[in-house]
């Protein structure tokens, strides 16, 4: 029996290992306290200011998860995603973005992330993305209006087109002027 013990505790995975995280973001406040936050429950957190840093530490020792901050001042935290996916394939990733628009979530998501959540995020929103393993989450209690969602598909478009009106107006069948005033407009809620 003793035998049988030592072998499942020799097989099990190492738990400073496989709750490695690495923080990317240049927030330093934001970095500190969220690093703190998910220290207390139970993670080794790497910090990285910069998308190079970022990809430095995925190089050197690849995290079993990443949060990163999806717009940094030396480029997109895609790229850290994107890196540890490609050496680290089982991996999970969330990114973190002030900027949120359902374009960028899909490419988040495509290139290997397995959350994408809106600034500001608590560390307890951050632990259960990071640990919701296959489990769907639970339906949002406000969703979307219709607004919204009209508002998120133009911005897709828009985002597709290269940031050309003239082609997004004619994708989406609408007068270029009626596009301008709706992309001048700030996001319904």
């Amino acid at each position: 029996m003793q035998m049988m013990v030592d072998q499942v505790a020799a097989s099990a995975p190492q738990p400073v290992e496989e709750m490695s995280l690495l923080i990317v973001d240049d927030d330093r406040a934001f970095v500190q306290r969220l690093g703190r936050a998910m220290e207390a429950r139970g993670y080794a957190v790497t910090v990285a200011e910069t998308i190079r840093d970022g990809l430095e530490a995925v190089e050197k020792k690849p995290p079993a998860f990443a949060v990163v901050d999806m717009r940094l001042g030396d480029g997109s935290g895609l790229d850290v995603i994107q890196a540890l996916k490609t050496r680290r394939p089982e991996a999970r990733g969330i990114v973190l973005t002030g900027y949120g628009n359902i374009a960028t979530a899909v490419t988040a998501v495509k290139l290997g992330a397995v959350d994408y959540l809106a600034k500001p995020a608590d560390a307890d929103e951050i632990h259960s993305a990071l640990s919701a393993g296959d489990h769907k989450p639970e339906p949002p209690e406000n969703p979307m209006s219709a607004d919204r969602v009209r508002w998120e598909h133009i911005q897709r478009v828009y985002e597709l087109c290269g940031r050309n009106v003239s082609e997004t107006a004619r994708r989406l069948n609408m007068h270029r002027r009626t596009l301008q005033r709706i992309l001048a407009k700030r996001a319904p809620r």
